[in-house]
């Protein structure tokens, strides 16, 4: 039986349009999850480390899993590069999780960065649109934003999710990133702003999309025997499942729904002690405003074309039956692709150990991190749980 593994420690550095550059993003990141280390822990002590970004846009760094272990002031620690477009940090966190389950290390880092609004907007566009297949949906014209309002499109029309679902996730979400220090936008939005904002890839308005953001978030994670000695209150790992699916959408079986998704959770219940109906909180993929509610049902908490009621119900909000991305998720916390994975996880630490202030979970013990890759090729879903003192 694999071993357990458990977070110790997690940073965070503002989201938004920054003066910093990805170096200092990751050094601060990285300072910070060593320093929330509850007993301490020495950088000696760290044995390998996995870096999450897609490429930090205009930078160009070329070898970046070097400057992790720079930043760490660790040159010589191994690290690699995971590159899953939007789920780098989710597949970098997976690894780091497999290194310590098969017993080759005890305490490794994992952390995503991106440097993003640096590049002028047409760059942007085309950098993020190799998220998805160039060979056909990028020479046909087709954006990040119009595969997803595609996706949005189709669920419409053959679910009937109405308009006002999608607004409510960014009315909820905008709400949430108040609270939350580190979010890119902090202002709230009402539904009919929402609904009347200018179309970007219809029916997606311009307040149904993420922004373009810079960040860096980092965790430690460690066997839970080893945690012991750093910190009494482990969160552990309880579940990870990852999967995949056809580059292009035009491939796919459906458009109502991602199927690596769907995969990735499955893996991730399979052999985990706890069950959907343990779960107290959902930080999920929401680029677009129609993402959050399909992962609401492609996760197994919501059936087909019932995500859209469960939202205008309330029942997503803080205080509701399940909270979705209570840190504001990628829509208003922001989406710096290569830390949103990791970002993730730092939120359900805090929310876990009970310290998330004003958007904190009412007893919060099992948590659900979902990261989705370009347009659904790759997802990873892991589970989290409280650790007894």
């Amino acid at each position: 039986m694999a071993r357990r593994v458990a977070v110790i420690g997690s940073g965070h550095t503002r989201f938004g349009v920054l003066p910093e550059g990805p170096r200092a993003l990751l050094r601060s990141a990285v300072d910070r999850a060593v320093g929330s280390v509850d007993r301490g822990v020495e950088r000696t002590a760290l044995e390998e480390g996995f870096l999450g970004t897609l490429g930090i846009a205009g930078w160009q760094l070329g070898n970046v899993s070097a400057v992790l272990a720079e930043e760490l002031g660790r040159t010589g620690l191994p690290v690699s590069h995971v590159e899953n477009a939007c789920a780098s940090a989710g597949f970098a966190l997976r690894a780091g999780i497999l290194a310590i389950e098969s017993g080759r290390r005890e305490l490794v880092v994992v952390a995503g960065v991106e440097k993003m609004t640096d590049a002028p907007s047409p760059r942007r566009r085309y950098w993020l649109g190799v998220s998805g297949d160039t060979e056909w949906e990028r020479l046909a014209g087709l954006t990040f934003a119009g595969v997803y309002g595609l996706l949005a499109s189709r669920h419409m029309h053959e679910l009937g999710t109405p308009p006002e679902a999608l607004a409510e996730v960014a009315v909820k979400n905008h709400a949430n990133a108040r609270l939350n220090p580190n979010a890119h936008f902090q202002k709230a939005v009402s539904r009919e702003e929402v609904l009347a904002s200018p179309r970007v890839a219809a029916p997606l308005g311009l307040l149904d999309c993420c922004p373009v953001t810079d960040g860096a978030a980092a965790v430690l994670l460690a066997s839970e025997e080893t945690a012991r000695r750093y910190t009494d209150r482990p969160i552990l790992v309880a579940g990870v499942g990852a999967a995949s699916d056809t580059l292009a959408v035009q491939e796919r079986a459906t458009l109502t729904g991602l199927p690596a998704t769907r995969r990735a959770a499955a893996e991730a219940f399979r052999d985990a002690p706890i069950g959907r109906d343990d779960i107290d909180l959902v930080e999920a993929h929401d680029c677009f405003t129609i993402a959050e509610l399909l992962a609401l049902e492609d996760l197994g908490f919501a059936a087909p074309g019932e995500a859209a009621q469960w939202t205008l119900s309330g029942a997503t909000r803080i205080g509701g039956r399940l909270p979705v991305n209570p840190d504001g998720g990628l829509k208003a916390k922001g989406h710096p692709i290569g830390a949103t994975g990791v970002s993730q996880v730092h939120e359900i630490v805090l929310q876990l150990r009970g310290e998330a202030g004003p958007r904190q979970v009412a007893g919060a013990r099992h948590a659900l991190a979902h990261n989705v890759g370009g347009s659904g090729a790759s997802a990873t879903v892991t589970l989290f749980s409280a650790g007894a003192g």
